[in-house]
């Protein structure tokens, strides 16, 4: 039976639902795959549940997420403890042939990563920021494992990300493959939000703007300040994520971005911005308008083409895949030297942490199968 040892760093949402499928799956990949998936060490923002045994039993993992799921932190478990330094948790847990899983959402993990792949260890990352900060920790992390002069390829390298760009969606996969059949990307187009499709489709039903936001911040489909779904900066993460991944060498700052509100209300308490939203009613109605005149719908687009990339609300062709778009689905569009001028179209839940997570289980397994 092979193993492939897991370091959880983080057990937010996406942290918890990958260890009850981790549990769940024991038999599955068992008998499918000869695969064990031992879980050495689980960490928080400040604590740590570390074994020094062959893992932790699914009993302690399953009783971890109970206890954050009531807010506990893991330097206060029965069998946890502080922890400063997730490097050195790395390192005292760390067995040949680990994966590093990062379910956190901070910049801070990326030296952490590195360093664990610099010992030969391999990393999951469901973390967008360490791949959308200096080009030079992109490559670090990407390129683990590979050797020779060439691109960094997916199937060669320690790393796996799939999940940064579109959940449980096979985006970054079906972009790898496609170069590496040799057909040039000219173009990538996308809805990669869908708390923001939720919000393009409410308006198209015509919905007042300040209705739809309301009504995507209660059903928790936004983060608890909806400015931070609604500036458009997550979704610029993953268009430079796609750009890098198509090689070009790009930083976070050259992405333009234009968000669904304006800049004076991007500092004040989320109160007052949820007050201040029916001000915005009439500009959205505009926009949907000018766009139906011209048989169009109004998307939050993500564009990479031509060596930028750009992210911002757009009118597109209402029966084009794009346009056809509802709810809080994904989309990303691959046009290339063969899919057209039909584009190859990638579609489905873009969120959740159920299906992040399966994203991450699948990015293990295969890292593990491919060692």
């Amino acid at each position: 039976m092979q193993q492939a040892p897991i370091i959880l760093l983080g057990i937010g949402g996406v942290g918890s639902a990958l260890i009850r499928q981790i549990v769940q799956n024991r038999v599955h990949h068992a008998t499918e795959y000869d695969l064990e998936l031992p879980v050495l060490a689980v960490c928080d923002r400040d604590g740590a549940v570390v074994t020094l045994r062959d893992a932790l039993d699914d009993a302690t993992l399953l009783d971890l997420v109970d206890y954050k799921a009531n807010k506990g932190r893991l330097a206060d478990h029965s069998q946890g403890g502080p922890q400063q330094d997730l490097a050195a948790v790395i390192d005292i847990a760390g067995k040949p042939g680990a994966i590093v899983v990062d379910c956190t959402a901070t910049e801070a993990t990326a030296p952490v990563l590195i360093g664990a792949l610099a010992q030969g260890y391999r990393a999951v990352l469901a973390n967008k920021k360490p791949l959308t900060i200096q080009q030079e920790v992109y490559d670090r992390l990407t390129r683990a494992g590979v050797t020779g002069s060439g691109r960094s390829v997916r199937q060669f390298s320690r790393t796996r990300w799939e999940t940064t760009c579109g959940a449980g969606l096979p985006v970054i996969g079906t972009l790898n493959r496609l170069l590496a059949s040799g057909d040039p990307v000219a173009r990538i187009a996308g809805a990669f939000s869908g708390t923001l499709g939720f919000v393009m489709s409410g308006l198209q039903a015509g919905q007042p703007f300040s209705a739809v936001v309301r009504e995507a911040h209660r059903l928790g489909y936004t983060e608890p300040d909806p400015r931070d779904d609604l500036g458009g900066v997550d979704v610029a993460r993953k268009a430079l994520i796609l750009a890098r991944g198509l090689g070009w060498r790009l930083e976070l700052a050259d992405v333009a971005i234009t968000g669904l509100h304006p800049a004076e209300l991007a500092a004040c308490p989320v109160a007052e911005f949820m007050d201040a939203l029916p001000s915005l009613d009439a500009h959205f109605r505009s926009l949907v308008e000018e766009a139906a005149a011209q048989g169009k719908v109004l998307r939050y687009v993500a564009t990479v083409a031509d060596g930028k990339c750009s992210v911002g609300p757009q009118a597109v062709d209402a029966n084009s895949p794009l346009g056809a778009l509802r709810g809080a689905d994904n989309l990303v569009e691959f046009h290339t030297r063969w899919c057209q001028p039909t584009p190859l179209v990638v579609q489905g839940r873009g969120a959740g942490v159920d299906a992040t997570a399966a994203g991450v289980l699948s990015d293990i397994v295969e890292l593990a199968l491919n060692h």
